[in-house]
């Protein structure tokens, strides 16, 4: 019986013998002696050999083994289906999210672009002898100007993202 158990489990772990000995510091023969019941590892090695298939003595000794079944495989690929349909309501749920990010930027950048071109820059009509208003004043101009280089830039890049996102959807 532990014959067979250590083939079953070595097997079913994807090791060779060869692999089996590398780890137990043996040679390949004492792990084929041991399948085939012509010899019996000690205490020690039986320990070691647990370790090493990482497997509980007491299955080793006592209980046989069996191979993995249909069912245990078909409920394998039945989990992987689930975790690869998750995976791709993620990847949907992603490119929403980034194509209401490019909506909601366009909005804000019209809006924006918008509210400058009513307001007419009234900052420039300000008294910036006073250095408070001077500071909010030339913040204020910063903003605008490089608002107003960069706003069709971006609203084209966002619309671009809007059509490209669509197209792949």
């Amino acid at each position: 019986m532990l014959n067979e158990n250590i083939q079953t489990i070595r097997k079913s772990k994807g090791l060779s013998q060869q692999e089996l000995a590398v780890k137990l510091n043996v040679v390949r023969q004492t792990v084929s002696k041991w399948e085939q019941g012509l010899s019996v590892p000690d205490s020690d090695m039986l320990i070691s050999i647990s370790e090493a298939l990482e497997t509980p003595v007491c299955t080793l000794l006592g209980e046989t083994v069996t191979e993995p079944e249909a069912d245990n495989l078909k409920a394998i690929s039945e989990k992987l289906e689930i975790i690869n349909l998750q995976l791709a309501q993620r990847k949907i749920a992603r490119r929403k999210m980034l194509h209401w990010m490019l909506i909601s930027l366009c909005a804000v950048t019209v809006i924006s672009f918008a509210a400058l071109t009513i307001w007419n820059s009234p900052y420039l009509s300000w008294d910036f002898s006073d250095p408070e208003t001077a500071v909010v004043g030339t913040g204020f101009h910063v903003f605008e100007w490089l608002f107003i280089r960069t706003a069709p830039i971006v609203l084209i890049t966002a619309i671009a993202g809007i059509i490209l996102i669509r197209k792949k959807s």
